[in-house]
């Protein structure tokens, strides 16, 4: 129970923090306050400060009270933070940072799969392109469906690095495929993109993966910036 109290506090003062409700540099209510007004226990209340230190979002040292610390500190990548910050509604210079992030990584984990891939890599992109497929039926969920087909992409490129950016990924996709999409009147549920990425991969065609991951990529910095 205190375990379920201890997260649920983090979610509330993490929420708060990123809409600005305690902005950067101001000085947050001492945790007998904050255990008082949200009526959980000191220890709960404890452990949510530490959560939420170890995620960058505040600092907490004695005598000094806890301070919000600058986004400049705050991590990105942690899945948590992430969704705090698209639920606040995303601002468009957050769409195109993430974006560029995406455009600087996806093509050459794309080029490294068509390299990498092994059979059971190439099942589970072909998994995810099945489920696209059945999004166009309405017989799965369109997004995961494209999360769950990037996600194999990461995963087929055999580098670490890419394989753990796979939860961020799957966060900030939520927000960032819906927007550009809509912006580009795309159709959600399209697969002949990704029936071209598959088939370079499986084929082993790296320079093909790439050019088609970075072509697209491309077009949707291109529809934010505009936007801007």
């Amino acid at each position: 129970m205190n375990r379920n109290l201890t997260f649920q506090l983090t979610h509330e003062l993490g929420s708060e923090i990123v809409k600005g409700t305690y902005p950067s540099g101001a000085i947050m209510p001492s945790e007998a306050v904050i255990s008082e007004r949200y009526d959980v226990s000191r220890s709960s209340t404890r452990e949510a400060v530490k959560m939420l230190s170890a995620k960058g979002l505040i600092s907490s040292r004695p005598r000094q009270g806890i301070r919000v610390e600058d986004e400049t500190k705050w991590n990105l990548f942690d899945p948590d933070v992430l969704n705090w910050i698209l639920q606040s509604k995303p601002s468009l210079q957050l769409l195109r940072e993430f974006t560029q992030v995406r455009y600087a990584i996806e093509p050459v984990a794309a080029k490294l799969a068509a390299e990498n891939a092994d059979e059971t890599n190439i099942q589970e992109l072909e998994s995810a392109l099945h489920r696209i497929a059945e999004a166009q039926m309405g017989l799965d969920d369109q997004l995961d469906a494209h999360i769950s087909f990037l996600n194999a992409i990461l995963n087929a490129s055999g580098n670490r690095f890419f394989i753990q950016l796979t939860q961020f990924v799957s966060a900030a996709l939520r927000v960032s495929i819906r927007y550009v999409n809509t912006a580009m009147n795309v159709d959600n549920t399209d697969i002949t993109f990704h029936e071209k990425v598959f088939n370079a991969i499986k084929s082993g065609n790296g320079d093909d993966a790439f050019a088609l991951t970075e072509h697209i990529l491309s077009d949707a910095l291109s529809v934010i910036e505009d936007k801007m």
